[in-house]
């Protein structure tokens, strides 16, 4: 087996049968093993997704603090900015652009830092990373971790149920979870101490940047806002924790086939370029999965990318020190050709029409 094939806890049910087809699990095997890995008590090496969820729990109050307090239109302005665009667009430029495909450099670690913590707290590094690089590898076939094709649930309780690395790693392919880990600047256990703990972070850093995070945060808004924007934006990092693990059932089309031509070029997979998540977040998914390397996947005119625009500032303000766009690779192999394909049969059909009037003409005379 390959590194990708079982760097992952596979779940209870599997990700395959024997014929090597995908298993589509209930949703009540579902939810039985989403609380099964969330038991900390039957082993503590549960703790980073226990953990996981009980920052969106921590969060909920908030929002319904924002709603039963604080409900105005201002607030409601704030909460929809920073769940939709802010959190989303930071997730595009944090976890999945730079910590997940490299796409970019920083100068150094305080930028890299700063990016990091620009928004609040919600979602592990590791946990979306090292299963982020098996759904590329995987995509909408047995052993993606979040395979549209087994439906919502099985999507949206992926960062427990799939997602997590495997408790039972050799040293030397932790070794290789270490090294795509590295460039995060997360604290990393040991090999001994992976075997205690069974994840990558270590449990006191992780704790730790939480409560610095959201305490800064807090205060940050508090001072800008008082209470009443300070709930709201962690009322709205809540509702964006919930929201952001339907994407990629999303993203993938429900499981069906829906990409539309000249607009969808990834034909591998059954990822479609959506307007929201591309507008709000730089999520043009089609286009990433073309160029998963590309820092940016707005290719076109209409295809706005604020997670792009953010890291192509930071590049000119020396913040990063390199990128990869792949725009030009884009056009060159896959619109342009197209185009020029479409005005070739457009023109085909062109002569054969006007040689079918020439015939009709021919026989009108004739008649």
């Amino acid at each position: 087996m390959s590194f990708l094939d079982q760097v992952l806890q596979p779940p209870s049910y599997g990700w395959q049968d024997t014929t090597g087809k995908l298993i589509k699990p209930t949703n009540k095997e579902i939810i039985i093993e989403f609380f099964n890995r969330l038991n900390i008590f039957k082993d503590r090496r549960n703790w980073l997704p226990f953990f996981s969820w009980l920052k969106v729990i921590f969060l909920i109050p908030f929002f319904f603090i924002f709603l039963t307090n604080y409900l105005s239109w201002w607030t409601l302005l704030a909460i929809f900015i920073y769940s939709m665009v802010i959190m989303g667009t930071h997730g595009t430029i944090w976890h999945h652009r730079y910590c997940t495909h490299g796409a970019y450099k920083f100068k150094n670690a305080f930028w890299r830092f700063l990016t990091q913590n620009l928004t609040i707290n919600v979602i592990p590094e590791e946990i979306y990373v090292i299963s982020h690089h098996v759904h590329h590898a995987k995509s909408d076939q047995p052993g993606d971790p979040y395979n549209a094709q087994a439906g919502f649930l099985y999507c949206f309780l992926a960062d427990v149920n799939h997602q997590p690395i495997s408790k039972s790693l050799s040293e030397q392919d932790y070794n290789r979870v270490h090294s795509l880990m590295l460039h995060t600047g997360v604290s990393a256990n040991s090999y001994n101490q992976y075997k205690k703990w069974g994840s990558y972070v270590t449990p006191v850093y992780a704790v730790a940047s939480w409560l610095l995070n959201w305490s800064f945060w807090y205060l940050a808004f508090y001072l800008m806002g008082g209470h009443a924007l300070a709930c709201s934006l962690f009322g709205a990092a809540g509702f964006w924790a919930v929201g952001v693990r339907t994407f990629n059932y999303e993203g993938h089309a429900k499981g069906k086939d829906k990409q539309r031509e000249g607009s969808d070029y990834s034909i591998k997979d059954k990822s479609i370029n959506q307007i929201w998540p591309g507008i709000v977040a730089g999520e043009w998914h089609n286009n990433h999965h073309l160029f998963p390397k590309s820092a940016r996947s707005g290719f076109k005119p209409h295809q706005i990318d604020l997670a792009w625009y953010y890291i192509k500032l930071m590049n000119r303000l020396g913040a990063v020190s390199s990128y990869r766009d792949d725009k030009k690779l884009f056009y060159e192999r896959y619109h342009n050709p197209y185009i020029q394909a479409n005005q070739s049969s457009k023109e085909v059909l062109n002569v054969l029409e006007k040689g079918n009037n020439l015939k009709r003409s021919i026989k009108s005379t004739a008649e």
